[in-house]
Order: structure tokens, then sequence, then C-alpha cells
């Protein structure tokens, strides 16, 4: 039999509570808000994932995840599929993950699709999980994003806007689901 207790109740609101990131209804506009702001605010800030931009078929823009975690945690967010620079569906990418670990905090991405192949498997797949062929980088470590990097790799993710203090040692996966919006 499980046994719930208050500490644990409370524990399990804040990490429900840290990883609501929508400030009302997350609709299309709010959406396509957010993936604006995020993906000039990455353009300006790290100039070097423009050359990612401009080799990139399409790109899936997450511009708020929020993640929290005591032990167990979870994290949420909903963003945009973009081909060409236009909208052509939302996703939301669920995260759970388990160990070490205390914290919470925010933070955006964006994954590159290098080749038509990527793009595609992205879109048909019942549910797309992260990892998979996909090279991680972000901050200023982006700065050593080059030609070799992209040729290595049908996918790069690139994580900025990191707000929070998040600490410890996991195994995670990530789901990403196309939502109706």
């Amino acid at each position: 039999m499980t046994h719930f207790t208050r500490r644990g109740l409370v524990l399990g609101a804040v990490a429900l509570a840290a990883c609501d990131n929508s400030p009302g209804a997350q609709g299309a506009d709010v959406i396509d808000n957010r993936v604006r702001n995020a993906l000039d605010y990455m353009y300006a800030t790290y100039p070097e994932t423009l050359q990612l931009r401009d080799k990139s078929v399409g790109k899936l823009v997450m511009p708020m995840i929020g993640e929290a975690g005591f032990i167990v945690g979870g994290s949420y967010g909903e963003g945009a599929l973009l081909i060409d620079d236009v909208t052509v569906d939302y996703y939301s990418a669920t995260q759970g993950s388990i160990g070490f670990q205390i914290g919470a905090q925010q933070y955006a991405y964006v994954i590159f699709f290098l080749t038509p192949t990527a793009l595609r498997e992205f879109r048909t797949s019942p549910g797309w999980s992260g990892g998979a062929g996909a090279e991680v980088t972000g901050g200023r470590e982006g700065a050593g994003l080059s030609a070799n990097t992209m040729a290595q790799n049908s996918a790069v993710a690139f994580l900025f806007a990191r707000q929070g203090l998040m600490a410890g040692a996991t195994i995670e996966g990530t789901k990403y689901t196309r939502i109706l919006r």
C-alpha cells in the first residue's frame, strides 16, 4: 500500500507548478510570439547559431521549458516546428527523470534538423524521443559549432537562456508529441 505524506504532496505540487510555463492559455499566438522572441534572442546572443539556421531544413523551437526535481523530476514546455521560418506544427516536450537531483530551472532550446531524413522521421513518428542522434550544445560552448559538427549529426540541439538552479545526475528521456493549437 502506498503511503502519502504532506511533504510528498507539497514537493509534488511544487514540481508541477515549476513545470507550468503558461501564464494563461497556451494558444497558437502565445507560442508563436515566444518562438519569435526566443529565436531573435538566440541569433543576437549566439551568432554562431546562424550557420545552423542556414544549413537546417527545419527547426523545433521550444521557447520555454520548466523543469523541477527532487529525486524524481519532470519538465514540460510547448513549442513549434518551423520549416522555411513558417510554423507547420506545434509540439509539447515532456521529460521525466529519476536520480540524485534537486532544484528548478527554465530554459529554451532549438533542435536544428540538418537532413530531410531527420526532419521526416521526426514528423512521422508517433512520439519522437530526444537524444537519438542529436548533439546538444549550449551557452558559450556553442561557439564551438562548426561544419564538422553538422556533418556528423542529423540534428543539433542548442540550449540557451537557462535560469534557475538544478543540480544532480539523472536518467531521463524527452518525448515530443504533436499538439493542436
